[in-house]
Parts: structure tokens; sequence; C-alpha cells
């Protein structure tokens, strides 16, 4: 761990530990959608790559569209920050995209996992998809944000020493 830190990483730091606390209550304390330590009686799981996902796309309209947007695009959603946030913090995952998206499968596999040994909620393989995916997303904002603050501060620091690019 570096011991000196820049102040977006510090105030990376905090936003991380806010996110971690909230997506922990929102996947094991929360009684939305049949979650919850206990909330159901079996064992609820999937373990086939992309069939939640295919039945979600094409019965969107039985389901709904709030099934829909909150398994769909909020398990995309919610793991976005989580990879912006690596980018942030730590300079193994601001260097190298991949280990951003490993800490992203392992996070979301870790709280499949613990979904399907608490049964609070259902432990979904797509789920897994989802989340890294939203993960990977949010490591490529971070990476789009980190390059238009280079080329603006590039751009100041010409304009500061009078450089005329000819």
């Amino acid at each position: 761990m570096a011991k000196h830190r820049t102040r977006n990483q510090k105030i990376g730091w905090v936003l991380f530990v806010i996110y971690l606390l909230a997506l922990f209550y929102l996947m094991f304390f929360s009684e939305m959608e049949q979650r919850g330590f206990g909330a159901k009686t079996e064992y609820t799981y999937n373990l086939t790559p992309l069939l939640e996902i295919k039945r979600y796309l094409f019965f969107s309209k039985q389901i709904g569209f709030r099934g829909v947007m909150l398994n769909l695009y909020g398990n995309i959603i919610g793991f976005m920050p989580f990879g912006f946030i690596l980018g942030v913090i730590s300079r193994r995952c601001r260097t190298h995209w991949y280990n951003a998206v490993i800490c992203t499968y392992l996070l979301s596999y870790g709280i499949e996992m613990v979904q399907l040994i608490t049964r609070a909620g259902s432990c979904d393989v797509d789920d897994i998809i989802l989340n890294t995916l939203g993960g990977a997303l949010g490591y490529l904002i971070f990476r789009y944000v980190l390059h238009k603050r280079t080329v603006r501060y590039v751009r100041f620091a010409e304009k500061r020493r009078g450089y005329r690019g000819y």
C-alpha cells in the first residue's frame, strides 16, 4: 500500500467503503426481491450461462419493465461504481484493465456464493456475468475520464508556457 495518497485516492477510499456497505446491505439485508438471510426456504440457483438473460430479453413483456430493469440493467449499473472506484484507488487496476475485471468478478462470485449458502437471494451465474460487465464498463468510464483530464491538463500546461504548436 502506498504511503502517499492523492486527495482523489482518499476520497475514492471513502466512496469505496460507502459503496461496499450499500452493496452488502442491498444484497443481504434488504427485503427487496425476496432478499435477506433465510428469506427463502429452499436453495435457488441457476448455473446455466445466459439462461436468465435470454428469459428477461425474450419475455420482457410478461415479466414487466420494472423486472427487466432491476435484473439486467440493475446488475450492470450496480457494479459500474466498483469498476470506476477501483481505477481511482488502485495503481494496479489503473494500469492494467484486467485487474479491475478480475476484482469485479471475484466480488460478484463471492456475493453469489454467500447468497447461495445463506439463501439470501438466488445464486445466478448470469448475475456474475452482468456484474462483471458492469465493473468493466465502470472501468472504461474511469479510463475515459482520466484521458479527458490528461488532455485538459496538457492543454492548460501548454497554454501557461505560451506553446503555440507551430
